[in-house]
């Protein structure tokens, strides 16, 4: 026992490890909801995001400011009205929301330097007012025109983490309340980021406040790891939200001017709880990830603010903490290598301790490594399988085994549909496994328990009665 949590431990922190090498020099952008920055755990978000830059990533923050803005209008007597998700007021109210945000910008810098690390407040924004649409005049809220990213990135490359408030200036000097959200989104995208971060209270995908597609896997706690793009269109489609076209206006995604407002895309429904305003405001966030992601950002994670650690668990494990949405380059199917052995002995020993599969020599997988494929999950090998073919013409899955800590993530069946596919491409004349405790999880996937007789010759000869496996097999005609 003592040598599996010693195991277990040294697991952890080889990840841990090979995120560090994989990331450095890595640029993050995190939007940090401003409620958070009134909450217990501010500082301690704080502090795991100095860690993050001390381990080598670039930084650049952008603070949400609504709340702030709320009270310091509310205070002066200023009034305003919210339009398709759009705070509107009259210029007078300009000056009072840029010192808000401008006051929340320098919270977040002060608690940096707390942690002896140096931030810079700029101006690196410039906008342009939405003006007058269909006849109302949207005042101060302003659009993202253009970033001076040579400026953000001469920062960078100084060291310095860069806060971005939620202001933007014309030409001319006129400021313009932006959008937070929209803005994290947009300089992501402008400076090809690594990782966009949403941190948000309580912003859950979850099996509790949303309906999950069944492709999509889930952690023990009922959350959703990860989606690609395809599965977020999915998500969005039974969840009842409108995707947006790639090719619309770019005024329709203008719908997130500060963390407390509701999608114009919900904008006539009834949302009468608090439940539902963020239910609408992560789908909504699933729809800026999708597009970051379509416009070159590698990944966009949406994390829950209220629990402490989120951020570097998220970046520094493959199973992170919040969701994840991803093009391309974190889980893939491909064939295993012959310096994968290792790798793959070590994944398949608990299953082999268990009796759930035979043993398995070095020598044995180099020989058969050709029939072998692997899961990578950011270059570390979390599952594997074999398709080994028979001279009559049949084919069997063999050596099944997914890492414990990945099991909810759905990559058993993913592999299985990989072979089965596979097999089909090559003609198989049947397709069987054998089994002793697993036989539950083969039959969901559409596997039928057969007889011994049904075996090739040569597998048939090496079946044992003491250990008494069983055939499934899977009707390739059928599918």
């Amino acid at each position: 026992m003592e040598a599996s949590l010693i195991h277990d431990k040294a697991e952890r922190i080889r990840d841990v490890i090979r995120y560090i090498q994989r990331f450095k020099n890595a640029l993050v952008v995190i939007y940090l909801d401003d409620k958070l920055i009134d909450s217990p755990l501010f500082l301690r978000h704080i502090k795991d995001i100095s860690l993050l830059h001390e381990t080598g990533l670039k930084v650049i923050i952008v603070p949400g400011a609504a709340k702030r803005i709320d009270e310091i209008l509310s205070s002066s007597g200023i009034h305003w009205t919210m339009h398709r998700g759009c705070r509107i007021t009259r210029q007078e109210a300009m000056p009072l929301i840029k010192m808000a945000a401008f006051d929340v910008s320098n919270r977040v810098m002060t608690a940096l330097a707390g942690e002896k690390i140096t931030a810079l407040i700029g101006n690196w924004v410039r906008a342009r007012g939405r003006g007058v649409i269909d006849g109302l005049d949207y005042g101060t809220i302003g659009e993202i025109d253009k970033l001076q990213t040579s400026a953000i990135e001469t920062v960078l490359q100084n060291g310095f983490i860069p806060i971005f408030p939620c202001i933007g200036w014309s030409l001319a000097g006129k400021p313009y309340n932006i959008s937070s959200i929209l803005l994290s989104q947009q300089i992501a995208i402008h400076l090809h980021a690594d990782k966009l971060f949403y941190l948000i209270p309580d912003a859950s995908i979850s099996n509790g406040n949303f309906k999950i597609p069944n492709s999509l896997g889930i952690s023990p706690e009922g959350t959703v790891p990860a989606m690609n793009l395809e599965e977020v269109d999915e998500f969005l489609e039974i969840n009842e939200y409108s995707v947006k076209s790639q090719n619309s206006d770019k005024n329709t995604t203008q719908y997130l001017v500060n963390s407390q407002e509701i999608p114009s895309e919900f904008a006539h429904r009834s949302l009468n709880s608090a439940e539902n305003v963020s239910k609408s405001k992560i789908l909504s966030l699933l729809n800026i990830a999708k597009e970051a992601c379509s416009s070159g950002v590698t990944r966009v994670h949406i994390l829950n603010g209220s629990i402490d650690g989120t951020v570097p668990c998220e970046i520094f494990s493959d199973f992170g903490s919040g969701t994840m949405i991803y093009t391309s380059n974190y889980g893939k199917i491909r064939d295993m290598k012959h310096e994968d052995i290792q790798n793959v002995l070590t994944l398949m020993q608990p299953f082999i301790d268990k009796g759930i599969l035979l043993p398995r020599t070095p020598q044995m997988l180099s020989d058969q490594y050709s029939h072998y494929i692997v899961y990578e999950l950011d270059g570390a090998i979390r599952a594997c399988s074999s398709l080994v073919p028979y001279s009559d013409g049949q084919m069997e899955i063999a050596g099944v085994a997914v890492d414990s800590n990945c099991s909810h993530m759905g990559i058993g069946p993913k592999m299985i549909e990989f072979l089965v596919k596979r097999a089909q491409e090559r003609n198989a004349k049947g397709l069987f496994l054998l089994t002793t405790q697993t036989s539950d999880w083969f039959e969901n996937l559409g596997f039928e328990e057969s007889s011994i007789e049904t075996l090739p010759e040569q597998r048939k000869a090496s079946w044992s009665p003491k250990r008494g496996s069983k055939v499934l097999r899977l009707n390739l005609e059928s599918l």
